[in-house]
């Protein structure tokens, strides 16, 4: 309860990042399926705002905090059924602790919320079904089918989660029987089912969704400290003394191999993920994103509990300051971001970065927005779009902005909003084109082609407690071709 209300709190205090005001106002519809993700980060916000009546920072992460919190006790419960109460409890607090975790995905509007909690509980469920008989067997086996197809309806890195399971099966000796009984194969046609709606609604639509999350694998380069930075940043996001524990109990139980069936099936379950993503990065073009690899680092945080319950048991020391010191880290941590957003922190750090720069630029919302564009009469023309370059800087714009007018991205990578609004729906139309970063001759070089006239405006300003913090440079682009 103490951590839901911090997670509440500090929700109440930031205002949305890019990628949440992207899920809450790229389009807040339900669908079953989106560009860049399955739907359940969409449904979930949309559900909260629609019963709510409003699309408050608060209001749209309430389900993912609720979400976290289900997710630690499922957390307890698989370190408790694996090892013993004592190591579930420390899996749990552990959990908390890391800030990818307990504060990013506990808190903020991301797949990896919804995707946290069909995970433990896929695996609770596997963990009751290996050791089962007859219909109790049955039933926990479908139950896992079940919450791998909502992991699966979350994110679509779920499947490594799959993956793992089948590598446990294949691979232990004491429960490869189940690959020749068809409860296994029933919960994976269950899975499939659930998933099977997004299938469809991507193969309606080109695969895009498919597309745009294989090209990031794609490259011919070959990057060999790539791997290395990508644990390195995996370490950071985790914090390097919770992430390089994870590590040694994950070598541990590599060491005992299958006879420990409980390590090793945890094991199995996080390698997919960890591994596999830090093997693209030899060869990716594009950027790895850290927090990709966390659905196999959640698998490791039993192993870890159950480490930490061994070392109290021997008498070791330093694990009560190591629990004590990361708990003040993360709510000094907490405080810091959630003062410097709200009341520009007594000496302001903001202040330093360049105009434009600030880190808490984005978690700011940008409702100034509109006040300005209201008191110069901008937004009183009939048919009025809005456009802007980047989809990051559309999220932004789209949320502070609210429904109407209609944001549209003119640049190459529109996301979710190519699908929401795409410019063949408002040809011929005048759009105001908030471009930040984009000075006028670029703007007529890149997007002149795109308009019959492009008519430059004085700037908009955007201030946090006084204080100028970004210029947005604004055009009117006449009759949209």
């Amino acid at each position: 309860m103490a951590g839901v209300l911090l997670r509440l709190l500090f929700a109440a205090s930031i205002g949305l990042g890019v990628d949440e005001s992207y899920v809450v106002a790229a389009d807040p519809g339900f669908r079953l399926g989106y560009f860049d993700h399955p739907p359940a980060v969409w449904w979930l916000s949309s559900f909260a705002a629609h019963l709510a009546g409003t699309n408050a920072p608060v209001i749209v992460r309430l389900p993912f905090i609720l979400l976290f919190a289900l997710s630690t006790w499922l957390m307890y419960r698989l370190g408790a059924e694996l090892f013993s109460p004592r190591a579930g409890l420390f899996a749990a607090i552990a959990l908390n602790l890391s800030p990818l975790f307990g504060v990013a995905f506990g808190t903020f509007v991301l797949p990896d919320g919804p995707l946290d909690v069909a995970l433990l509980a896929a695996a609770l469920f596997l963990a009751h079904a290996l050791e089962a008989r007859g219909r109790a067997a049955f039933g926990w086996w479908l139950s896992a089918g079940l919450a791998a197809g909502f992991s699966l309806f979350s994110k679509y890195t779920a499947v490594l989660g799959l993956a793992g399971a089948f590598l446990y099966l294949l691979t232990s000796p004491r429960h490869r029987r189940w690959l020749s009984r068809i409860e296994p194969w029933l919960a994976a046609l269950l899975a499939f089912f659930i998933f099977l709606p997004t299938l469809i609604w991507n193969a309606e639509h080109h695969w895009t969704s498919f597309a745009y999350q294989g090209d990031r694998a794609l490259g011919f380069a070959l990057h060999p400290l790539a791997p290395f930075i990508v644990f390195g940043g995996e370490a950071l996001f985790l914090l390097p003394w919770i992430w390089l524990p994870l590590v040694l109990s994950a070598f541990a139980a590599l060491r005992r191999g299958p006879g420990d069936w409980r390590g090793w099936l945890l094991l199995c379950l996080a390698a997919p993920a960890v591994l596999l993503f830090s093997v693209v990065a030899l060869w990716a073009e594009g950027r790895i994103l850290f927090h990709w690899a966390a659905p196999g680092y959640l698998m490791l945080f039993p192993l870890l509990g159950a480490a930490i319950d061994q070392r109290l048991q021997a008498g070791a020391r330093f694990v009560r300051p190591w629990l004590i010191g990361t708990t003040a880290f993360i709510l000094l941590a907490m405080v810091l971001v959630a003062t410097e957003v709200r009341l520009d922190w007594p000496v302001s750090l903001a202040a330093r970065f360049p105009l434009g720069r600030d880190p808490a630029l984005q978690l700011t919302d940008w409702h100034a927005l509109r006040t300005e564009l209201s008191a110069r009469h901008l937004l009183d023309r009939p048919g009025l779009v809005i456009g802007t370059v980047r989809w990051s800087d559309a999220a932004k714009i789209a949320y502070a902005l609210g429904p109407h007018p209609p944001v549209i991205v003119l640049g190459p990578r529109p996301h979710e909003f190519g699908l929401a609004h795409p410019l063949e729906r408002y040809r011929r139309r005048d759009v105001l084109v908030l471009a930040p970063n984009v000075g006028p001759h670029r703007m007529a070089a890149s997007f002149g082609d795109l308009f019959a006239r492009i008519t430059p405006l004085a700037p908009l300003t955007l201030r946090q407690h006084g204080r100028l913090v970004l210029v947005i440079p604004l055009y009117l682009g006449h009759a949209l071709r």
